[in-house]
């Protein structure tokens, strides 16, 4: 049985996890770090200040992180050093935060790190990819719409389709909304952000010609479709070898 810890546990993605998992015969729900602490499920949740004690005692196989940028740093380094593997969901990562991820994880634990964990957004990502290598003299515009706590914008998913277009159609120029008399239009990528509500993720790629429009979108209803795709990284990540995977790896997909 595997034993899996979140951090963020208490928070709603933490919560769909860990009811998954408790639902799993084949995996085991030990707890896990938040900001606060707490119980869930009837297992401790600890002050993320006390990661490092927490994984000595509790030495899980996995350990999930859904926080924030800055968060998932420390708890990237503290599994690194427990020999953790880790599934990393969280997005809004710099650059430098991003090397450092990569130092902690490469040569000691294997993780699983991903902008998106819903199955149906990484086919989404395929498909963009293709259209991208097809329609590369097209306008493109991309939008993206989330609920109203979203903390970073755009999400990590909009920036992993604007890679994507980049790498088939050369670098362009991102335009983040117009006001005003913009003039022609210029080799660009327009970006569109929505945050209202309780719109758990909406993500759309317009390809724009002559005559024609093709757009590519995915919807996602509720965070269970995340959840499941953690889940499934969860089971395949424990026992790789050290470095970083992606959910192509996961899914088997060829890149």
């Amino acid at each position: 049985m595997t034993k899996i810890a979140i951090c963020g546990a208490l928070g709603r993605m933490g919560k769909t996890i860990a009811a998954m998992i408790d639902e799993d015969p084949a995996l085991e729900f030990i707890g896990g770090v938040d900001v606060g602490e707490g119980t869930l499920f009837g297992k401790k949740v600890v002050s993320s200040e006390n990661i490092d004690d927490f994984l000595a005692e509790e030495k899980p196989d996995v350990l999930i992180d859904f926080t924030i940028a800055n968060a998932a740093v420390k708890n990237i380094r503290a599994a690194s050093k427990a020999g953790v593997a880790v599934v990393v969901g969280t997005t809004g990562f710099s650059e430098e935060q991003k090397e450092e991820n990569r130092k902690n994880i490469e040569g000691t634990i294997p993780a699983v790190i991903s902008t998106n964990f819903s199955v149906g957004v990484n086919i989404f990502w395929k498909l963009v990819r293709e259209a991208a290598k097809q329609l590369s003299d097209y306008d493109i515009e991309v939008t993206e719409a989330h609920h109203h706590f979203k903390k970073d914008a755009p999400s990590g998913t909009a920036k992993t389709i604007l890679e994507i277009i980049k790498e088939e159609t050369g670098d362009r120029e991102e335009m983040y909304g117009r006001e005003g008399m913009v003039g022609a239009r210029g080799k660009e990528i327009g970006v569109h952000v929505i945050r209202g509500g309780d719109i758990v993720g909406d993500h759309s790629v317009m390809f724009a010609g002559n005559n024609e429009v093709i757009e590519l979108s995915h919807r996602a209803y509720d965070r269970a479709v995340f959840a499941h795709g953690v889940i499934r990284s969860a089971k395949w990540i424990a026992g790789k070898e050290p470095g970083i995977y992606t959910m192509d790896d996961v899914l088997g997909l060829i890149r």
